[in-house]
Formats: structure tokens, sequence, C-alpha cells
């Protein structure tokens, strides 16, 4: 049984597929096995586009700017959550700044997880192509279990 998952969100409903299913595999969890549950937000763009009428240049976001982001992004992460603290589950949480399939897995090496839990958006073909997937790349590039929740259609139209 798992007893540290890593469990990665980027913010939207489609990252947070995976949430309910970590949320079920634990309440069948036996009490006696205490489960960390590592939520990490990845901050993929250190940049912002600023447009000076037809013109945009990209700026790098401020120390102060960063470290704004960087509160939402924990702010995100305590909210997401409490209904995993609800059922007594010891909840970290995590953020880091880099490419997202790399953070993941550093994360899941650093604090030694026993399961990586995380959605997809289930492309294939040339979309997968033009756009990645990080859950591939975490999945080829990663040494951990992972279970891969592909988000439902309802999650992928908002």
């Amino acid at each position: 049984m798992p007893e540290k998952i890593l469990l990665p969100l980027d913010g939207s409903k489609i990252g947070e597929a995976a949430v309910p299913y970590v949320e079920d595999l634990l309440s069948k969890l036996s009490l006696k096995v205490k489960t960390e549950v590592t939520l990490l937000r990845v901050i993929a763009s250190q940049t912002h586009y600023v447009m000076a009428g037809e013109t945009g240049a990209r700026v790098p976001y401020t120390e102060k700017e960063m470290e704004q982001i960087k509160k939402e992004a924990a702010n995100y992460l305590n909210k997401t959550g409490k209904g995993l603290r609800s059922k007594n589950v010891v909840v970290k949480i995590r953020v880091a700044v880099g490419n997202p399939a790399e953070e993941i897995i550093k994360a899941a090496d650093e604090i030694n997880a026993d399961l990586i839990a995380m959605s997809t958006h289930g492309r294939s073909g040339i979309r997968r192509w033009a756009f990645g997937s990080v859950t591939d790349r975490v999945l080829r590039g990663g040494n951990k279990p992972i279970l891969m929740v592909r988000a439902p259609r309802e999650a992928m139209k908002t």
C-alpha cells in the first residue's frame, strides 16, 4: 500500500481529475497505514507578455510577482487539500518553479513517493505531438509507479 503519494496539480479542473481517485484509494487503506499526500504545483512560466500597441515583448516576472504567484499556488493547494485532510491524511504542499515533468520527477524522488497520481488530457496523434504530455514525460523519465487518470470530458470543456 502506498504510504507517500505525490499529487501534481496545475490549477485546472482537468488537473484535479486524480483527486477523487486518491481520496477513494485512501478511504480503502487500513487505518494503521499513515499515508502522506504531497500536493505539488509547478510554476512553468517565469515570464509574461507585455503589449505596447501592436508589439509584444516577453518580460520576466519580478521577484515580488513570483512570490505572489507562489503564494497563490500555495493557497490553491491548501484549498484543494481540505478534502484529504478531512480524512485524517497528512497533507503537505510544495510549490516548484521549472519544467513540470522534471519538477514532478524530482519531487517524487525527494519525498521518496510510493505513487504519483496525476491526470491526463488523453490527447493522441497530432494534438499530443503539438501540445506534449507532461504525464507521458513523467511516465518515461521517472522511476515511480504512476496512477494516470483521464480527465472527464466535462472538465475538458471548461
